[in-house]
């Protein structure tokens, strides 16, 4: 297959890869919800969805790569995302790796774009249309499901993190019918003052904490506690907002639920 990305210019990469290298979360599982899970031999330390994931070895984390091992698994196609990975990948197509990027999104209809672009470049484009069509009636019955309940959204990401204008969690967020306190903020992701965000008064917080961690609702309280804050809480599994692959529809199905409980406990 011969193609011109936006970034790297032409590229020709194999018709039908038989062993690819993804590390990207987001690509990792989409390959697996396309069917495509066989033909992944290796992965980055952060894809560990779906379960089948973790019997592949670990070629990288987030943007440091174990080159030995990585010409070893003899790749004909290494997917990584854009945006941190940005250095890594120009590194990939600088040493002669076949290498696609694949871009970050700025709404949830970005993921579903990303779904059909990995689906065309690997020769699935059916699969990949008949997953996109079910998570777009999946996302579409969730417009508006919410009150305009105001929201502060923090992931924790060794210290508070929050989204602002361009982040496809927002637009999430104003999709569910929320408002988020920080929406019209020039950064997509930033670190908030919270002396601001009492300024700005939420009716609810929505705290992503760490992947994997033990007690992350305990930890969750223990914040606002210390934070004098008496908000109705919600706390994601950990990893849920901030992952942008098909299971994010998921993850929102959850939160409005979680929601729901939440707000009605405080009444």
């Amino acid at each position: 297959m011969k193609l011109v990305h936006d970034w790297l210019g032409p590229l020709e990469l194999p018709d039908e890869p038989r062993r690819m290298v993804s590390l990207a979360p987001n690509v990792t599982e989409t390959l697996f919800a396309l069917g495509l899970g066989a033909r992944v031999v290796g992965r980055s330390a952060f894809c560990y969805r779906p379960a089948g994931t973790l019997a592949r070895p670990v070629v990288s984390s987030y943007t440091r790569l174990r080159w030995e091992l990585l010409d070893s698994l003899k790749p004909d196609l290494v997917l990584i995302s854009t945006g941190v990975q940005r250095d890594l990948l120009q590194e990939l197509h600088r040493r002669g790796y076949p290498i696609f990027p694949v871009p970050l999104p700025n709404s949830p209809y970005g993921i579903l774009e990303n779904i059909v672009l990995v689906g065309a470049l690997l020769g699935v484009a059916e699969q990949a249309t008949q997953l996109v069509a079910q998570l777009s009636r999946r996302y579409g019955a969730l417009y508006q499901s919410l009150p305009p309940y105001r929201v502060y959204l923090e992931f924790d990401l060794g210290g508070p993190i929050t989204v602002g204008r361009g982040s496809y969690v927002g637009e999430a967020l104003r999709h569910l019918g929320l408002q988020n306190i920080f929406a019209m903020h020039p950064q997509s992701y930033f670190a908030p003052d919270l002396a601001e965000v009492i300024e700005r008064e939420p009716e609810l917080v929505i705290y992503e904490p760490k992947p994997h961690r033990s007690r992350p609702h305990e930890k969750a309280r223990r914040l606002m506690l210390e934070r004098n804050w008496s908000y109705p809480l919600v706390v994601t599994g950990g990893d849920e907002l901030a992952h942008y692959g098909p299971g994010f529809f998921d993850y929102l199905e959850v939160l409005v639920a979680q929601i729901r409980t939440s707000m009605a406990d405080s009444l």
